[in-house]
């Protein structure tokens, strides 16, 4: 559990944070659904991960491009953000992830980012204006949906086994932990975090 608490606050970081710059607000539930997300993350481990040491893959997430200054705007870090999310939810969601896990945690996981992605959709459309959707694959975004394309590939070479499912499990913890330079570009000013 001591090895949770970073992760579980990286994340709560990224994603709870209301959006003063972004124009719109997360509810107040977000950062709960964050931690839950982690939590449940870590409940689907279903072999040590040292006896995966030869599955071990480095499948290079786009830190550079998420530190680099390259999501200035709230709105392309929020847009950023949703992808990751929405990648990740779309792995989880097939049948081979429902094979590979207990129903329980990955359901409340799927849950969990679901109405992670519900809120940030209802961000960026707000922040956009009615109607209109704030651009999303552009440069960081579409680095989001190559990394998770080559975790795909991963699954397939190594037969969805229990163990490449387990190092795709430690992987989404890493991406969800580290993306937390999002947190920067929506960050909000201290008299903002009351605002609904």
């Amino acid at each position: 559990m001591a090895l949770l608490r970073p992760l579980l606050t990286a994340l709560a970081l990224l994603t709870c944070r209301p959006g003063g710059s972004l124009g719109c607000a997360l509810p107040g539930s977000h950062a709960q659904v964050s931690r839950d997300n982690l939590v449940l993350l870590g409940q689907m481990r279903r072999l040590s991960p040292f006896l995966c040491l030869r599955a071990r893959k480095d499948f290079r997430f786009p830190r550079e491009m998420l530190e680099g200054g390259q999501l200035r705007e709230a709105q392309a870090a929020a847009a950023v953000l949703r992808e990751l999310l929405q990648q990740t939810f779309n792995l989880l969601h097939t049948e081979r992830s429902s094979a590979a896990w207990s129903p329980a945690p990955l359901h409340g996981l799927r849950s969990g980012l679901h109405r992670q992605l519900e809120a940030l959709d209802a961000c960026l459309v707000q922040a956009a204006g009615e109607g209109e959707r704030a651009p999303g694959m552009q440069g960081p975004a579409l680095a989001i949906k190559r990394y998770f394309q080559d975790i795909r590939v991963y699954l397939e070479d190594e037969g969805y086994s229990d163990c490449a499912w387990e190092i795709v499990r430690l992987e989404i913890m890493r991406a969800l932990s580290s993306s937390a330079t999002l947190q920067d570009s929506l960050a909000i000013k201290d008299g903002d975090l009351g605002s609904p």
